[in-house]
């Protein structure tokens, strides 16, 4: 099958294209090419898809994601994978990170082994496409604990956080084949930073979150090969003028990758533009920390196996905030909104930055001639218009 994009502008990743032509064949891009203005396509020229406003970009890529659409990554099965990334296909997310909570450690191990299976066949995943419809898939692991901080775990259940180790930890990256991608540990507790140095040896990054660590404690992480931060400002040390703590460590280590959770809730607009000053384009990553009630009306849910009430987009447990209900398109349009930030940066939040920080280049976070065909198209103010998933529209399911 072939169809041909059209549209004002090609972002690839790097840098931009005025009036591409995309050709699509089996589900890979074929060619990128710019056309003279003058020959701009028919919106209804038969396989030809026209955004005469917009700009193609990369597929979306989230790398802090639990759920969406009634199913947590954790069951682990084709079914639940399947529903969640047909919904994350409608919204321009082409691949992501599944993310674990704290749970038992047999229950974590059980849930990574089930992920691995789906992640090196995605074909068990895609065999559930209802009617075709593309389906955004994983591509490795993110395990938000269990080595967190007691002060700061947040919604993760504080029964279950264990104290850093190098063989629990080999324990659950054996069980995943090598597929976890990144790990979120508390700086400041007893063994984590051998457990950073050890883990970056073995080619997973290290995100510190969910801590109450001091700036040196933060520090001696980062020297040990810790990559990012998880959700910025969330489950954190607040910011003290006299120690500065993880906070003040994470926006002002320029190597530093950061997440930030742009929906409004979790982090107040002026607080987004603070996070964007400091991390710039470059440094910067937008996440959702979506749970399985994204994409479905307010009700009753669960985050890994516990429940979880959700109201006017706000999800809570126990008195505090679990999880969101955000979806990745919403999130460009906001930071769009509350930073000012022009588009093309804007874009590398969600795209080439997880991308490269995660290692997934070959995957996700450009366009190029030969891969799969992920990209999205978006207006001037970061708001989703189509969402192509190999090669196919991605429709509101």
């Amino acid at each position: 099958m072939r169809t041909i994009l059209t549209a004002k502008r090609l972002w690839n990743g790097t840098s931009f294209l005025e009036n591409p032509e995309v050709t699509i064949e089996d589900g890979r891009l074929a060619s990128i090419l710019s056309r003279p203005s003058s020959q701009d396509s028919s919106p209804t020229e038969s396989g030809v898809l026209n955004y005469p406003e917009a700009t193609l970009a990369p597929a979306f890529l989230d790398v802090h994601i639990h759920g969406a659409a009634g199913h947590d990554v954790m069951e682990a099965t084709p079914e639940a994978l399947s529903t969640i990334g047909r919904f994350l296909a409608t919204r321009g997310t082409g691949s992501f990170l599944a993310t674990t909570v704290t749970a038992p450690l047999d229950a974590t191990l059980r849930a990574v082994e089930g992920l691995t299976k789906l992640i090196e066949k995605p074909e068990l995943i895609q065999a559930h496409s209802k009617n075709g419809q593309p389906i955004a898939c994983p591509l490795g692991i993110h395990l938000e604990g269990p080595f967190l901080s007691h002060e700061k775990c947040g919604v993760q259940p504080p029964e279950h956080l264990l104290v850093p180790d190098i063989a629990t930890f080999d324990r659950l990256f054996e069980a995943a084949e090598g597929r976890v991608r990144l790990m979120t540990l508390a700086p400041e507790l007893p063994g984590a930073v051998e457990l950073t140095s050890h883990a970056t040896a073995r080619g997973v990054r290290v995100s510190l979150g969910h801590s109450n660590a001091n700036a040196a404690q933060t520090r001696a992480a980062i020297n040990a090969g810790a990559a990012s931060a998880t959700h910025t400002f969330n489950a954190m040390r607040p910011l003290d003028h006299r120690e500065p703590g993880i906070l003040g460590v994470v926006l002002t280590t320029e190597s530093l990758y950061a997440e930030i959770i742009c929906d409004g809730i979790h982090t107040a607009p002026e607080m987004v533009k603070l996070w964007f000053r400091a991390k710039g384009p470059a440094r910067g990553i937008l996440v959702t920390d979506a749970m399985s009630a994204a994409g479905m009306p307010d009700g009753e849910y669960t985050l890994g196996g516990f429940p979880v009430h959700v109201a006017n987009g706000k999800a809570m447990a126990r008195g505090v905030l679990a999880g969101s209900v955000l979806t990745l398109d919403r999130a460009l349009k906001n930071v769009v909104e509350f930073t000012g930030a022009p588009l093309e940066q804007a874009l590398r939040l969600l795209t080439a930055n997880p991308a490269t920080m995660t290692g997934l280049t070959a995957d996700a976070g450009s366009l190029a001639v030969g891969q799969l065909a992920n990209l999205v198209a978006v207006d001037p103010k970061g708001r989703l218009i189509a969402s192509i998933q190999s090669g196919r529209l991605a429709t509101a399911v």
